[in-house]
């Protein structure tokens, strides 16, 4: 296990580093030799951290290269290209969202970011299709869908071994999750930062927590994301190229009674050294299925832990709630 998080001063200044926090670094492969030390290693980061780094994880390189050069090519595209794919109202579920919309919850400051959304391909007459949007592509990219949809299934797989370790840590039963997620409303969201000048905000996208249940993100190597630590102290998060940065959303801290935690992050402008360049990154927002009533685990509540979320709400209803506060409905 190695350490992956350390401090990120406030000011971006070139300050000294206190040494770095535990945060487990923990490799899948390790999962098929000894499920239960995997299952400890990373219910113990995100119990402390929210956060835990994956290496092995089983999405292919030239996979991440492909969807990679594909994101880049859509965002290199025309803005008015880019803005026909934007559906308003929608909560930016599907296709093109621009930049000046997405704001943190509570926050004033807009996020400097655009993305595009891509989500779960259902058949017609599917029971969640009313709630669930088509998908939306750009038919200016050829091979766009293809790897994108490639590239949710790779997110999916990899997040359902991640849910049985978590059932594992929990003490749950290790197939306790595959119902909870089966057609669940994931999303891949494409995400491309501008550069940003000097003098330019510090911020790229204000301190937030996800609304799922995990979060499996590509390219946090490239600077930037940061994470608030129980002491009010902002940390890096810094995996090696091409490993998983994974957090605990809402919806599983909930879930949790808030043993797993939901923590705040940002994304940060980097030092000098990286700040004009260009940020892309393709977060998976993997959620429960819509009619799933997030309802607190029994063994999550005691004496010392009364149950902080008495009244269960379906995770459909939470997600819209969630999606007005920050202003994407």
């Amino acid at each position: 296990m190695t350490s992956t998080i350390e401090s990120a001063p406030a000011d971006r200044a070139a300050t000294p580093a206190v040494p770095p926090a535990a945060v487990a670094s923990v490799s899948l492969g390790d999962f098929a030799r000894d499920r239960d030390a995997f299952a400890e290693a990373l219910g113990s980061s995100f119990e402390r951290y929210g956060f835990a780094v994956i290496a092995d994880h089983g999405i292919p390189s030239d996979l991440i290269a492909r969807a990679e050069a594909a994101a880049r090519a859509l965002f290199a595209l025309p803005e008015d290209v880019k803005r026909a794919y934007h559906a308003p109202g929608t909560g930016g579920a599907r296709g093109y969202t621009p930049f000046g919309i997405e704001t943190a919850k509570g926050a004033t400051a807009i996020d400097l970011k655009e993305f595009w959304h891509v989500g779960r391909e259902l058949p017609e007459g599917h029971r969640y299709t009313d709630v669930m949007a088509a998908n939306i592509w750009p038919k200016e990219l050829a091979e766009f869908r293809s790897v994108m949809l490639e590239l949710y299934a790779a997110f999916e797989a990899t997040g359902a071994r991640l849910l049985e370790a978590i059932a594992r840590y929990l003490g749950l039963a290790p197939d306790f999750f595959e119902n909870t997620v089966e057609d669940g409303n994931s999303v891949l969201r494409l995400l491309h930062y501008p550069p940003v000048t000097g003098d330019g905000p510090s911020i790229r996208a204000g301190a937030h927590e996800d609304i799922n249940t995990i979060t499996l993100l590509l390219g946090a190597e490239e600077a930037g994301l940061e994470i608030l630590d129980r002491d009010g102290q902002w940390l890096s998060v810094t995996p090696r190229e091409g490993e998983l940065a994974v957090n605990v959303g809402d919806m599983l801290q909930r879930l949790t009674n808030n043993r797993l935690r939901s923590t705040t992050h940002r994304v940060a402008n980097p030092a000098s050294a990286r700040r004009g360049h260009a940020r892309y990154s393709m977060p998976f927002f993997l959620h429960f299925r819509p009619d799933y009533l997030i309802e607190t685990l029994p063994s999550c509540v005691d004496a010392e832990h009364p149950d902080l979320y008495p009244q269960p709400i379906t995770a459909h209803d939470y997600l819209m709630q969630r999606l007005r506060e920050i202003k994407l409905l």
